[in-house]
């Protein structure tokens, strides 16, 4: 058998029979992909905005726990809000927590503005999860959490009420559901709404600055925010994006129920598909997914992986077709 490696006398984690297989092995190379500061993390993006009737940011949190990341992030929009009652925020947070504590890794999150809609979500956030923006530091990498709704926007008229009758008619009429959202999302107040730019207030860039200072040497800074602030970006996210310009980084957000990738004076911008929300428009970035990064030395390397793509051991469910092709669901 082989014995102990010579560098700094450890003990390789690979072995076998040198006698048996003295020259000719039936392998390709024993340079093994195991570098320990390389680390894999998952990002999820919204279930909110009309939850799929099937569950299926639950069926990704099984998932997840399939795959055994070290810790996931999301993109925010995990509850649907928009109420001004805390006793009812509270009750879906818990609802929310309930699922998110079968994971067997931290979950990270992002709020959103189903998560922080009005004064009272933003109380009812701070009370349970402390402060709306934050960062922490994993194997040398810097992960920067944004807060979009900061200064809040102005919610469309009659929000919350719509969102129950669109998540009550996903189960009793899916054909009025999917015509209602599309009615929604043709509306000129969401329509303008959704065109505005995303500002951030001072006391958040001077955060920013400030985060970015005190961690210099990172080998790499992710920033995530549940608006893709930089589809019509505002002069106060173009000054975080100038403090970040001399740093590898990336940014990720969600919100708009669609997949899409840019890369923005040689960054990269990536905008997650949902997870269980309502699909937004028609298209290549109408996907279930979540993203598998891998943070290797050469900076992160990463994977979309299609709900319906992950199983367990016990193979394929065709009763949880539902849940991941949305037959008969939007």
């Amino acid at each position: 058998m082989q014995k102990d490696s010579p560098e700094n006398n450890k003990k390789s984690p690979f072995a076998y029979d040198e006698t048996a297989l003295p020259n000719k092995k039936p392998w390709t190379s024993e340079h093994f992909n195991n570098n320990p500061e390389n680390f894999q993390f998952v990002i999820i993006g919204d279930r909110t905005g009309g939850a799929n009737a099937e569950g299926t940011f639950k069926l990704a949190v099984n998932q997840i726990n399939l795959l055994q990341p070290e810790f996931v992030i999301n993109v925010g929009d995990v509850i649907e809000g928009y109420s001004d009652d805390k006793a009812e925020l509270n009750k879906e947070w818990d609802e929310m927590d309930k699922v998110l504590n079968t994971l067997d890794m931290p979950f990270f999150r992002t709020p959103g503005n189903h998560d922080i809609a009005n004064e009272t979500a933003q109380q009812v956030w701070r009370e349970r999860f402390g402060a709306s923006y934050y960062y922490f530091v994993y194997n040398n990498v810097l992960f920067v959490v944004l807060d979009s709704e900061d200064p809040p926007r102005v919610a469309p008229e009659g929000m919350k009420e719509k969102l129950d009758e669109y998540n009550r008619l996903q189960t009793e009429d899916p054909e009025k559901a999917k015509a209602m959202l599309a009615e929604f999302m043709s509306d000129e107040e969401v329509v303008a709404g959704l065109s505005k730019p995303v500002e951030f207030s001072k006391e958040q860039i001077e955060f920013v600055k400030n985060t970015l200072a005190q961690n210099p040497e990172v080998r790499w800074t992710f920033v995530f925010l549940h608006e893709p602030a930089w589809e019509n970006p505002s002069d106060s996210f173009k000054a975080i994006q100038a403090l970040l310009r001399d740093r590898d980084h990336t940014f990720f957000g969600g919100h708009l129920h669609y997949y899409d990738y840019d890369k923005i004076d040689g960054y990269e911008h990536i905008t997650m598909g949902p997870a269980g929300a309502s699909f937004h428009q028609t298209g290549p970035g109408n996907v279930d997914h979540i993203m598998w990064v891998t943070m290797t030395e050469n900076g992160p390397q990463m994977g979309n992986i299609a709900l319906k793509g992950v199983f367990d051991r016990m193979g394929l469910d065709t009763t949880l077709f539902g849940a991941y092709d949305r037959k008969g669901y939007y």
